[in-house]
This record gives structure tokens, sequence and C-alpha cells, in this order.
């Protein structure tokens, strides 16, 4: 990891600019994938699938035999293991339920806001080297609690044209309707315009690659909603010498595993701490399985070493993380001063991992510094808020006068005349 002393401000932008390719670089390929899908429809869905996935299809369509199937090769400890982190992600969802806000803003004039779920979903769950089946209990979870009615799920096939059995598992358990084995940009596209097999949904859920996400962003055009921008995962920790460097180090990790356009950061007020954890890093980085992917993406990782808390966190904030974890002697102060971060993880004994699966926040963040303005998925990510309004004689008498006032004021002379006929037929 490359390590920066006391970087000027001047040059945070520079320092802190993500391993990603411009939207430009990709567009060109996304745009030409749908607009074929648009015009051929599943004939263009399965020619990519055999481009990417290797593999020809018959039929997209998950079938029951092939998710009963699944099912029984799932090992019964995961089964037990999925259990737990779906009973705590549905607790922690089930909390975020909203009463409805009514009001009498004025006499005879009441006001009420109620939330309705999105009654078609897409969820799209990554597969290649990491089969996520995880991300399909943060999405599919709240999704049934909003009461979404038609949950969607496309997943990359691999060269044998299956799917993971613990994402069939998943999916099923978490009453998923659709299962379809299409994955990458065909499958954005597949459920924007919506084919003769795969439906059109109203909003796309779920994490990818570079190309995934700029799919999401240009299937906006088309009037399909997206969570967010949700790209190659990223890790900011901040930490001091009360922090374990073995433990800030598998943090590290656990993200630099994820792929090779990941970008773990650790900050710090202490040398020592830097110099530790890099240590830590190189050992461990030894034995892992995905040892490969998680080197490249160290080599677009840092160790950056500041003065004061005050300018870690003013870095921080600048940087907006995906995923944030604090451990340092001083919590309260990053955690009261942090602004931009998808997920906060706190001490030395919070590890990332524990949001990524089991603890009940949802792991499907911000990404590439949409911290800034994007929440991460929550309950109300899968539901609209509707305002409703009623008035009686009373209330039309009382704001009537200021209606047409304005509205001639506007030059909107029906809109006045609206309230005038009204007004009128009460003398």
């Amino acid at each position: 990891m490359q390590k920066i002393k006391y970087p000027n401000k001047e040059n945070w932008e520079l320092l802190l600019r993500r391993p990603t390719q411009t939207v430009s670089d990709i567009e060109e390929t996304v745009t030409q994938i749908f607009e074929e899908i648009k015009t051929l429809g599943d004939s263009a869905v399965r020619e990519y699938t055999e481009r990417f996935d290797k593999v020809s299809l018959d039929s997209f369509l998950v079938t029951k035999e092939e998710i009963e199937k699944a099912s029984n090769q799932v090992p019964e400890e995961l089964k037990q293991a999925i259990a737990l982190a779906k009973k705590n992600i549905e607790k922690f969802h089930a909390a975020q339920k909203t009463d409805r806000v009514n009001l009498e803003t004025m006499p005879g004039v009441s006001c009420w806001q109620e939330k309705r779920p999105i009654q078609k979903v897409g969820l799209y769950i990554p597969g290649g080297t990491a089969p996520l089946f995880s991300t399909i209990l943060m999405l599919a979870v709240p999704a049934r609690i909003a009461g979404c009615k038609e949950i969607v799920l496309c997943t990359p096939p691999d060269e044998f044209g299956k799917i993971n059995p613990a994402i069939l598992y998943t999916a099923n358990l978490c009453g998923v309707t659709q299962i379809f084995k299409v994955g990458g940009i065909q499958a954005i596209a597949g459920m924007t315009f919506g084919t003769k097999t795969i439906p059109k949904v109203y909003k796309i859920f779920g994490p990818g690659n570079q190309y995934v996400t700029v799919a999401k962003q240009l299937a906006t055009k088309y009037g399909v909603a997206i969570d967010m921008p949700a790209g190659p995962s990223e890790l900011l920790v901040v930490a001091d010498d009360s922090a374990v460097p073995s433990f800030v180090a598998s943090d590290l990790l656990s993200q630099a595993e994820h792929g090779t356009d990941s970008q773990v950061i650790l900050v710090s007020t202490s040398e020592k701490l830097l110099d530790s954890v890099a240590l830590e890093v190189e050992n461990q980085i030894k034995v892992l399985p995905r040892r490969a992917i998680a080197e490249k993406a160290i080599e677009n990782s840092k160790l950056i070493l500041v003065k004061s808390d005050q300018e870690a966190v003013d870095l921080i904030n600048e940087y907006g993380p995906e995923h944030y974890i604090v451990c340092v002697e001083n919590e309260d102060f990053y955690i009261e001063n942090i602004v931009n971060a998808g997920s906060v993880f706190i001490g030395n004994y919070t590890p990332e991992s524990a949001g990524d699966y089991a603890s009940g926040t949802n792991h499907t963040l911000p990404t590439n510094g949409y911290a800034k303005q994007y929440s991460g998925v929550n309950l109300d990510s899968f539901m609209k808020s509707m305002t409703f309004q009623k008035i009686n004689q009373e209330g039309i008498l009382g704001i009537g006068n200021a209606i047409e006032l304005m509205a001639e004021a506007e030059g909107l002379q029906a809109h006045k005349n609206a309230v005038t006929l009204r007004l009128k037929s009460l003398e």
C-alpha cells in the first residue's frame, strides 16, 4: 500500500480519486447493448449471455425443480446462518416503518401523507467470482416488508448454465417471485424494457461492476428508477494506537478481495499504526484464496498520515466512503462529525463484514463518493410517499382567496376559475 504523509489539502482530490473508468469509457458499449435489447428482446439477451457468460441458454427462467434441487445442496449450517442474518435484517428494516402523517393545516383543510410499495422491483445480484447471495437478503427482505407485489431477480449463470445453489435457496426463502439467469448489462436492459421472458420493472436495485453501474444510470433515461449508482466496493478506516493492527488489516483486505477495482484507505494520526497495519496486510494477504484480486486492489489503496483529528475528519468527508470504520480513542468526535458515509462501523469488535452479512443494517450502499448525496438502501427505498388532501366548505372559504390571487399573479386564469366557481356556489 502506498503511504502518503501529511498531504496538502489542494492535493486531496487527486489523492482520493477512485480507480474507476469514466462513464464515457463505458457508455458507448452500454448504449449499444440497450438498443439491441430494446429492439430484439430475448434474442439479444441470449446473444450477450453467450458472449459474456460463455453459455447458450434455451430458457432464462429458473424452474421450481432447480430451486428445490438447489435447496438440497445448501449445507444445513449455512441455512442456519442465512436464517439468523434474515431475522436481524427483518427486525432492523421492519423498525423503519413510519405512521401516516396527518395534519389539518387550517380549519377545513386536511392534508396527509401515506407510503405505498413500488409494485414491481428488479434485483440485480452479481455472480462471477463471488456469488453474493447475501445481497438477496439485503434487497428482497425489505421489498417483502414494504409489500412489493413483483420481485424479479437477475443473476449471471456459470459456464454450465447454473446458478449458485445459495443464491437460489436465499431468493426462494425471501419471497422472490421470478429468478432469471441473466447478468451484466443485458440483465439491466431486460428489466428496463421488458422482453417476452423478462418483466419490465419500475425500479432496479443491486450492486455490480462499472458496466452494471452505467447500465443502471442509463435505465433512468427510460423511466426506470434505481437505488443508487453502486459500483466497486470501497472502505475507509480511521484508526489510532488504540486499534488492533491485525483487525484493521483484516478489514482492509475484506474489501480488497471484492474486486481488482475495489479501493481501501487507512487514515491515521499515528505513523506507527500505519506501519504496523501495512506489515499485517503483507502477512495476511499471502494466505488468501483471492490473493491475486486483493493484491490488485491493494495497489489502488493508500495509507494516509494526517496531523490532527480535525484534518482526518475533513479528508474523510471529502472522500465520502461507502464503508467507514472508526477505531480510535476519541470515537465520539469522529462519529459526531461524519456527514458523508454510507454505513459506519465503530470499535475494535465491529468488522465491516458484520454489516455485509448479519448485523441487520443494509450493505447496498453508495460508492464512488455518492455517499455525499445518496442514502444506502432502506425500507423507504421500496416505497413511495403519496400526499392526500381533503377540503370542506369551511376550508375552501378560508384558503380560496389566497389561491385566486396567486393564480392570477401567475397568469393562470383556469386555476383561478376552479376556485372562483366553488366560492360563488357557497355565497
